[in-house]
């Protein structure tokens, strides 16, 4: 096997940027380690899907393109948060773009290595894991870590976040 020295380079500048991130953060680590060690996907090809649909998801949150996020989520969604309460489509689309209209920019990483996806027969898939979000306000970073489940419906061969559980805040 050959090793691409500047990709190996490049790999472990991202660990090391990830590793500086997660300790920043104050990321509860040992808890997060402990408790993903043993996932393997049960369907690799729908695990990398959920990963693909997420990736845009949030491609569309950095950019805060409130109508390229919106189509993310069917229209009967609902998120329960525990230090919020719960929240339906229309008023969480408008905190949405409340916050998008914000001086800062907040950012959300995925934690590594704490990534589930499991299937739902008929439905779609449940996801689970850990991610940060940060932002700079007045020179400072913010930063923290939080646990969450969406739930992916496959609606005309379009997946869509149903219903989000977003805790441990």
């Amino acid at each position: 096997m050959r090793y691409n020295l500047k990709s190996t380079f490049y790999f472990r500048l991202f660990g090391v940027f990830v590793s500086i991130f997660l300790f920043s953060c104050g990321a509860k680590q040992k808890e997060m380690v402990s408790n993903t060690s043993a996932y393997r996907p049960v369907d690799k090809q729908l695990f990398d899907t959920i990963v693909r649909y997420d990736a845009l998801m949030f491609d569309a949150f950095h950019l805060r393109n409130i109508q390229s996020f919106q189509k993310c989520f069917t229209t009967d969604l609902e998120i329960y948060q525990d230090n919020i309460g719960v929240r339906k489509y229309a008023e969480a689309m408008e905190a949405f773009a409340e916050l998008f209209k914000k001086e800062y920019v907040l950012k959300r990483m995925l934690i590594p290595g704490t990534l589930e996806v499991y299937p739902i027969q008929g439905f779609g898939a449940i996801q689970t894991g850990w991610h940060s979000f940060s932002h700079t306000e007045a020179g400072v970073l913010v930063c923290d870590t939080f646990k969450f489940m969406h739930i992916w419906k496959l609606e005309q061969l379009q997946w869509k976040v149903s219903r989000i559980v977003t805790y441990d805040h």
